[in-house]
């Protein structure tokens, strides 16, 4: 069992200075917008390195940094940059390394915004892919197929959105370096805790916050982990131009979360695999998509990359009609119908709407798929709600 005693520290410890506040244990908010400068020379230094000056909140802000410390340490980054929300982490992070006429390969489900933002470039030029993983298949080989004199970027998800497939981190990372291509990662399932892509040599990882590292369903934020000089060039274009810094209040909610999330996670997962037991036995359950489980074929190659497994999940019912997808959904009193997830609730999502049917076969979606968030109330009364539920239909 992997020992997270050095990522307790960092959610708990790392970047803060106490004696720099007056001895508050809670680092304080600093919620202004500006900061003045004794004299000429300060502000003419901080303008020539606004990133490592404190000169204006858009850039750079002591409640911010803390956060960014934090994540930077637990990916075993050099650096992190903190957004509004996840989508504006991806695109600035898509946005860097793309110019007209180039690819972007996406390997894996991926999360529906950032295809719909790989489509929107399709205006600037940018064209783009998709390889999806198929039990029995080398992934690897098909990536490598679909790898253009273009491509610029391999943008992937492991485990993939929905249906949770893996990937192998590594392998798709050392292919990307010997063709001179940049490697993003959603890692966000997984959180910095239970997934370290950097150290698998992918360029670039990327965390909605909202989810786990928030963990309260209370702040909607993004942040961008890499090596210092890939952060440098986001930072001064990307994400000052762009103008989608995070906010202090938002930073400090974050400072909080990361407090909790060693324990958080540990109760995600455990609640989460006797939830996912209890699916593999049901008998209106077709299958369950969750890596934790052994007889997921994707669990040898998960046990090589994951120190551990968050709540999120999906399993598809033993019918594809819409009407008993509503039933099953509307059954629930416990799991709540929402999107997001990594709160303390427990969340239940179809993905068949009955006017996205081609949609969802274009990415080999099961159209009665549903997807659930495990959260953090008892397992047992989970477990009587998804079982009311299935009886149903």
């Amino acid at each position: 069992m992997h020992d997270f005693s050095e990522e307790k520290y960092i959610c708990a410890h790392e970047g803060e200075e106490h004696e720099k506040y007056f001895g508050a244990v809670v680092p304080p908010i600093f919620e202004n917008s500006l900061f003045v400068f004794k004299d000429y020379d300060a502000i003419v230094e901080a303008f020539k390195n606004e990133k490592d000056h404190y000169l204006y909140t858009r850039g750079t802000n002591p409640t911010v940094e803390i956060l960014e410390k934090k994540l930077s340490a637990l990916e075993h980054g050099e650096a992190c940059k903190c957004f509004t929300s996840g989508m504006a982490a991806i695109s600035a992070a898509i946005d860097a390394f793309t110019s007209q006429g180039d690819h972007i390969l996406f390997v894996n489900n991926i999360y529906g915004p950032t295809l719909r933002y790989a489509e929107y470039l399709k205006k600037y030029g940018i064209e783009y892919s998709i390889v999806l993983v198929d039990e029995g298949k080398d992934i690897l080989e098909k990536v490598e197929e679909a790898i253009r004199p273009n491509t610029k970027i391999i943008y992937l998800e492991s485990p993939g959105t929905m249906t949770f497939k893996l990937v192998d981190i590594k392998a798709i990372a050392e292919l990307a370096k010997a063709k001179g291509i940049i490697t993003m990662i959603d890692n966000t399932w997984a959180t910095p805790l239970y997934q370290k892509p950097l150290d698998m040599g992918i360029d670039i990882s990327i965390h909605s916050c909202s989810k786990y590292i928030g963990g309260h369903s209370d702040v909607v934020a993004g942040a961008i982990i890499s090596r210092r000089d890939i952060i440098n060039k986001i930072f001064y274009n990307e994400f000052q131009l762009h103008g989608g810094n995070i906010g202090p209040f938002e930073a400090w909610l974050l400072i909080r979360g990361l407090r909790t999330l060693p324990l958080r996670m540990e109760k995600h997962q455990e609640n989460a695999m006797k939830v996912a037991e209890f699916l593999e036995q049901n008998k209106n359950v077709e299958r369950v998509n969750y890596p934790g489980l052994k007889s997921n074929p994707y669990y040898e190659i998960g046990r090589k990359q994951l120190k551990g497994y968050s709540g999120l999940m999906s399993f598809e019912i033993k019918s594809n009609k819409i009407d008993d997808i509503r039933r099953v959904v509307n059954s629930c009193r416990i799991f709540k119908i929402g999107v997001s997830w990594g709160g303390y609730e427990s969340l239940i999502l179809p993905v068949f709407h009955g006017d996205n049917e081609d949609e969802l076969k274009r990415l080999n979606i099961p159209l009665g798929l549903i997807r659930i968030s495990v959260g953090l109330e008892d397992v047992n009364s989970l477990i009587g709600d998804l079982e009311n539920a299935l009886s149903s239909f």
